[in-house]
């Protein structure tokens, strides 16, 4: 079954169309968006073999040069953003053509962020292929590439025409990439809707073990939730800030582990979570049942859940509050860090102990929770 959901944004509203299929529907959603019967791909080298002859399939007589890059992380770098620039200028792309990004995160952040600087503006669809992109990465506009200094520090808000999330390509994903991706599910629960992280509790392991019906139910609370604070606050001015519960942990142990395979994005985003509810609970804001109730879903669902399922060694916590520190929503030197008064009820908030801050970071690192 396909779902809908509308993100309202004035003149630069677009549909996220979520549901098995769409890869093969792709020509018939892409083509009233489209000048002339053309699109640029750009895509990775996992996602290619996996997903781009269906994709060429599925959109019949629309043209689709495309570009394959090395997969993984390192592949955001200024280097990529200049290969891909000057290939779409070498295709001729023209101002009202679409680029579509095919694939995870980096590839819809990293060709979006092309796109956005393209010609000062070209028009580009998402098509991801990750859990992670389809709850996240690929709604809300912002794309960017990383700096030596940490990660998507340099980009732009560029809001895609269109996003095609097909469920049913999910089904090729490893285990392992998959719940990182459900991290980022859990994380729309964790920070405004206490009913889905309890539906999330009932379906989680149903869902993980393959349920169609479950996944695509998952995508759809996840994208509504934020398509409508995306609405709100498209540049991250307010409540959008919402949406990085647990990132600026996470980012810190992205940094310290060398954006490496040792810690996936959603995988950090989960530990980030239970470190967010773990210093909520120690100031008194949350109950302390809420941050084990986390970690207890995260355990069942078989994910990272500590600091100390990060294999390998980790700086202290001196030097992770310094990675903390190069977060985009550090203002005026202070940090900004996402709380919990409860589970479906976050808050930003700069009034945090540093002490307490290292306090927590420590004992984590120690292997205390």
């Amino acid at each position: 079954m396909r779902h809908d959901v509308r993100v309202d944004l004035g003149a630069r509203s677009y549909d996220v169309h979520i549901g098995p299929g769409l890869l093969d529907q792709a020509g018939e959603i892409l083509a009233p968006l489209l000048p002339r019967p053309r699109v640029a791909v750009v895509t990775d080298r996992n996602v290619a073999d996996a997903h781009l002859e269906t994709l060429r399939a599925g959109l019949g007589g629309i043209d689709m040069p495309a570009l394959v890059l090395p997969p993984g992380e390192g592949t955001k770098s200024w280097a990529a953003l200049q290969q891909v620039t000057e290939w779409l200028l070498d295709q001729r792309v023209e101002r009202r053509d679409v680029v579509v990004a095919l694939g995870g995160g980096v590839i819809g952040d990293l060709a979006g962020f092309a796109a956005a600087i393209l010609r000062r503006g070209v028009r580009f669809v998402q098509i991801p292929t990750s859990l992670l992109a389809q709850v996240d990465s690929s709604v809300g506009g912002k794309t960017g590439i990383n700096a030596s200094t940490g990660k998507n520090l340099v980009g732009a808000f560029h809001q895609p025409t269109a996003v095609l999330a097909d469920t049913g390509v999910l089904a090729t994903l490893p285990p392992r990439d998959f719940l990182a991706g459900y991290g980022e599910v859990v994380k729309y629960g964790l920070l405004g809707d206490a009913s889905f992280f309890a539906w999330l509790e009932t379906h989680g392991p149903d869902l993980a073990a393959g349920d169609t019906d479950l996944r695509g139910e998952a995508v759809r609370r996840s994208v509504a939730m934020k398509a409508e604070i995306v609405a709100r606050d498209e540049t991250e001015q307010g409540d959008r800030a919402l949406l990085n519960l647990g990132h600026t942990f996470c980012h810190a142990l992205e940094a310290a582990t060398g954006y490496s395979d040792r810690l996936l994005h959603g995988e950090g985003v989960a530990i980030g979570c239970t470190l967010a509810f773990e210093l909520s609970a120690r100031m008194g804001l949350c109950a302390q049942e809420e941050p084990s109730r986390v970690r207890a879903h995260l355990s069942e669902m078989g994910m990272k859940r500590r600091i100390a399922d990060i294999p390998g060694d980790l700086p202290d916590a001196d030097a992770l509050i310094e990675l903390m520190a190069q977060d985009k929503k550090v203002v005026d030197g202070q940090l900004r860090l996402i709380l919990a008064r409860g589970i479906g009820d976050a808050f930003v908030t700069s009034d945090v102990s540093p002490d307490l801050l290292r306090s927590v970071l420590s004992e984590a690192l120690d292997g205390q929770f």
